[in-house]
């Protein structure tokens, strides 16, 4: 079931307050988190010819992911496996295929190159803060949601900016390539496009841009960072979806997926992933969405 508004809002809330607490969510040593069983002989529950069966023999795996998503998906310079909700779905699909984190060749992955990504076959698969869209579905395979977010905003302390209505004619940034930048635009600010969200968030602190937007539980993470200078605000205005991107060349991969992460909301693994990273925040682990249906073939 998906978070309704009311719900999404009184969650980001009660997140902001907890990653204020618990201070730097992104900085967790990459190899914490809960364990997950790696199936033994995977391979042989997978039939003939399908990318699964591939991967399962090959014992290796290419994953994209953030890698400055505090909470979502975040790697520093001295570890070895990247940390995140997303990397816990990863980890998951990953130990289905009998492959272990260690052997997972996690892939930075911006929201510019995640189509490129999977078309040109450097990764196989993407989970990286990816709303689901039917645009992005014309060209790659989506399936989820694992996740439902929604988007809002981050601004200096000293911000004047409350309520969605103030955004008319400010400058508000998000990483180029993202949904979010369309949707403010819409409503009446003046978009302004980074590769990544890092630097989105250095032009907030020195001024240069009035306010970030993006998915609330991606802002909340770097509020925390900067309790002392930064804020979340609105309500979410949208609702975000994120799925797993894998390649239209491998549309098997689609069921495999859901029935995977299917298995782990029904078996508490994805309650636990969520409780390792952004529910260290003290923030009621939510209800796991409904994952769609595949397209038919």
């Amino acid at each position: 079931m998906r978070m309704t508004r009311i719900k999404a809002a009184t969650a980001a809330t009660l997140l902001v307050l907890g990653l204020a607490a618990c201070g730097n969510a992104g900085n967790d040593n990459s190899d914490s988190g809960p364990d997950v069983k790696v199936s033994e002989n995977a391979a042989d529950s997978f039939a003939d010819g399908s990318r699964m069966k591939e991967l399962a023999q090959s014992g290796k795996i290419k994953i994209g992911v953030k890698f400055d998503q505090p909470g979502i998906g975040f790697k520093g310079a001295t570890d070895k496996i990247p940390s995140g909700f997303d990397p816990e779905m990863g980890k998951i699909l990953a130990a289905s295929l009998g492959i272990k984190p260690d052997d997972v060749e996690w892939t930075e992955t911006i929201s510019a190159n995640r189509e490129p990504f999977l078309q040109k076959g450097q990764v196989d698969l993407v989970i990286a803060s990816y709303s689901m869209t039917p645009e992005r579905q014309k060209i790659v395979g989506q399936a989820g949601p694992y996740y439902v977010t929604g988007q809002q905003l981050l601004v200096k302390k000293d911000s004047d900016i409350s309520k969605l209505d103030d955004v008319k004619g400010k400058q508000v940034c998000s990483v180029t390539g993202s949904t979010s930048l369309d949707q403010i635009e819409a409503k009446g600010a003046k978009p302004r496009g980074f590769d990544t969200y890092s630097e989105c968030v250095d032009q907030v602190l020195n001024g240069t841009v009035d306010a970030m937007t993006t998915d609330g539980a991606i802002l909340m993470g770097y509020a925390a960072e900067n309790p002392d200078k930064l804020k979340v605000v609105v309500d979410p205005f949208s609702e975000e979806r994120y799925g797993v991107g894998y390649s239209k060349d491998h549309p098997e991969m689609c069921q495999w997926i859901v029935d995977t992460i299917k298995k782990a909301q029904d078996d508490g693994d994805w309650a636990k992933a969520f409780e390792a990273t952004l529910g260290k925040s003290g923030v009621d682990t939510p209800e796991p969405p409904q994952m769609d249906a595949c397209p038919s073939a």
